[in-house]
């Protein structure tokens, strides 16, 4: 698949995600992403919102469901969501009502494998489980407080490859990246690359960032879509 640039709305000020939003698609950016932050100052009133804006865009409702799956996935699509997250650490029977509700209502599941002990597995469980996109994701708490007790912190290109090979769906590497590991995503097969808006060039910061963040969000586009066609293996069990 052609690799794809997905900006996440991680503010709690409508008018600062819309405006946002804005730059980030003036730069080429394919998809919004309605960020954790976002949703849980705006709730469905930010989707609603986002989709009304741009009605033509991918957004994305980064819920992280633990429970209540079928609900949350239904009310995020009524919303205007095309994609919504769902966590590997929850029930299976709550991965599966997620699945069913996207059936319902045509929109994409996105599996996120946060937390698991085995990140390959758990991966491989959300596939399994009929998600259609796996996000590798290290967490910034985990980051944080791995790098505090004076180790080496975790990050998601460590096993990025072991993911990609072991689904077959495309993956999406999130935790801590720098702009140019995150960029570099394409290169490790995964082609879904996300960049957290504010821009982290710090990625253990959640503030603004620096420079001009459109010229900055256009390279980034360029050097992503640059890669070409991203091919979607088999997975190697």
């Amino acid at each position: 698949m052609k690799p794809i640039v997905q900006v996440s709305l991680d503010l709690i000020d409508m008018d600062e995600a819309l405006a946002m939003a804005h730059t980030a698609l003036r730069a080429g950016v394919d998809w919004l992403e309605a960020g954790t932050p976002f949703i849980l100052a705006e709730g469905l009133h930010g989707v609603k919102a986002l989709r009304k804006e741009f009605p033509n865009t991918p957004v994305v409702a980064d819920l992280k469901t633990m429970d209540g799956g079928y609900l949350e996935a239904e009310m995020m699509a009524k919303a205007g969501a095309t994609h919504v997250v769902v966590m590997a650490r929850s029930h299976p029977e709550t991965i599966k009502c997620v699945v069913q509700a996207a059936k319902d209502y045509g929109i994409t599941v996105m599996g996120d494998n946060l937390g698991c002990e085995d990140m390959v597995k758990g991966a491989q469980l959300l596939e399994d489980l009929g998600c259609q996109m796996i996000i590798h994701h290290i967490g910034y708490d985990e980051r944080r407080g791995i790098a505090a007790s004076g180790k080496k912190a975790p990050n998601p290109l460590d096993q990025l490859k072991q993911v990609v090979d072991a689904v077959s769906v495309p993956v999406q590497a999130v935790g801590g990246l720098s702009l140019e590991q995150a960029i570099a995503c394409p290169s490790y097969g995964a082609p879904l690359v996300v960049i957290g808006a504010p821009l982290a060039i710090d990625a253990d910061s959640f503030s603004k960032g620096a420079g001009d963040v459109e010229e900055v969000l256009r390279k980034i586009c360029e050097k992503v879509h640059a890669y070409g066609d991203i091919p979607i293996t088999p997975r190697i069990n």
